[in-house]
């Protein structure tokens, strides 16, 4: 597929600062991790914080009927685990599911707090990387609870295309990342069956069409005016 140079991939944008990350390559242990494994599960005691170098780890809270809400989709050089960070909770607030074969990084939580206590200067990059997840968390929230379930999809897509949009030359934005039903449903914590509802609403509409598992955006406009979009930076706009 061709595409335009100023393409809105996204993957241009590191997660997380390469400072930061070199704190991870120099101490901690690579492993191999298979596609439906757990990293970790909600509630279990810390131990670890992780750095994914390889692979889509999703990150969700369940409750307790089994229902799911997707918070993120980590990728490439993206931290787990983040939420715990001189954190004396003592526990995993998030579960995290392997989505693709990943290859992961491993990093004893404490030591990583020691490395970033000793020098200040990585401390602070950490504080500015943590206070831009706290924002992207806070507009997923405000998408979720305030626009209803149109809003939360619409929203979702959104930031989709920020995060895995490929902007071909007829102007439509690829979403160059297979997502099933259930996995938007979960992003947008609805039922399987609204989303297919919604989905096929605006298939009808000529807003986008899907091959299989790839959604492609032929109106991103429309979605982000329904969604009343405030048009966030794309380094908050996003699904990681």
């Amino acid at each position: 597929m061709k595409v335009v140079d100023d393409m809105v991939n996204s993957y241009k944008i590191d997660p997380l600062p390469t400072n930061i990350s070199k704190i991870f390559k120099e101490n901690g242990s690579l492993l191999k991790i298979s596609k439906g494994s757990h990293l970790c599960l909600e509630g279990e005691p810390v131990k670890d914080i992780f750095y994914v170098v390889s692979g889509k780890v999703i990150l969700s809270k369940e409750t307790v009927s089994g229902k799911e809400l997707t918070l993120r989709i980590c990728g490439s050089n993206d931290c787990i685990g983040e939420g715990i960070i001189f954190s004396k909770t003592g526990f995993y607030p998030l579960s995290a599911k392997v989505m693709e074969s990943a290859t992961i990084i491993t990093l004893d939580k404490n030591l990583f707090e020691m490395c970033l206590s000793q020098e200040p200067a990585l401390l602070i990059e950490c504080i500015s990387w943590l206070q831009l997840q706290n924002l992207k968390a806070q507009t997923k929230m405000r998408d979720l609870l305030l626009y209803g379930k149109k809003g939360a999809l619409y929203s979702t897509i959104i930031r989709l295309t920020n995060t895995y949009g490929m902007l071909k030359e007829n102007g439509d934005i690829v979403i160059d990342y297979p997502l099933t039903n259930s996995d938007l449903a979960n992003l947008c914590a609805t039922s399987r069956e609204v989303i297919n509802r919604m989905l096929n609403e605006l298939k009808k509409l000529e807003v986008i069409s899907f091959d299989k598992s790839i959604i492609t955006v032929h109106k991103l406009d429309f979605l982000k005016r329904e969604c009343e979009c405030e048009n966030c930076p794309l380094n908050i706009c996003r699904i990681d």
